[in-house]
């Protein structure tokens, strides 16, 4: 929680102590160095992301309906407040994309992780022909990120859950899935 606020470089033993009410040397003992921390701390959110996101997504069949899924299962995670600063990892890659190392690393592979379910998910739908024939499948993929990206940074902002809403109709919208309507005229 204190990394969405305060950035991974922020996160510090002494300021993590003090959340917890701890000694710097008790919390010291369980991270050993600040990089240590940082690790664990990219670990946690990606477990928690995991668990919120990723997992309820496999739910549903491969293809449109899972990025559909997963998309609807991230806006559900920012408008949860999961976290108060918004998706962990949304300002991770961010802060941590211009630092060479092992934070950096951890933090790409999360990138690559979710960025490869979406373009997977999408490269099925195209071949169960849920999407155009000649739609391709990387910029989707970019474009089903991106929408991702301005949803969590236009709640963040706002803290107005018709981002949401706009977000997940958008998505749907570019897959192709229009909402059926009861009409009532007969």
């Amino acid at each position: 929680m204190l990394a969405t606020l305060d950035g991974l470089e922020g996160l510090s033993i002494g300021n993590l102590a003090s959340a917890l009410d701890m000694s710097k040397s008790g919390v010291y003992a369980h991270f050993g160095s600040k990089e240590e921390l940082q690790l664990a701390t990219v670990d946690e959110a990606d477990r928690i992301f995991d668990a919120a996101v990723i997992e309820p997504a496999r739910a549903a069949p491969p293809g449109a309906a899972q990025v559909v899924a997963l998309c609807d299962a991230f806006f559900d995670y920012l408008e949860r407040r999961t976290f108060p600063g918004g998706c962990f990892f949304a300002g991770a890659v961010l802060e941590m994309g211009t630092r060479p190392g092992p934070v950096h690393d951890r933090v790409g592979a999360f990138q690559a992780k979710l960025t490869g379910l979406i373009r997977q998910n999408i490269a099925a739908g195209l071949a169960q022909h849920e999407l155009a024939d000649d739609e391709d499948v990387d910029g989707l993929t970019f474009e089903i990120s991106g929408m991702i990206l301005a949803a969590n940074s236009s709640f963040i902002l706002r803290q107005d859950t018709a981002a949401l809403k706009m977000a997940k109709a958008v998505v749907r919208r570019r897959l192709g899935i229009v909402a059926k309507r009861h009409s009532t005229r007969r």
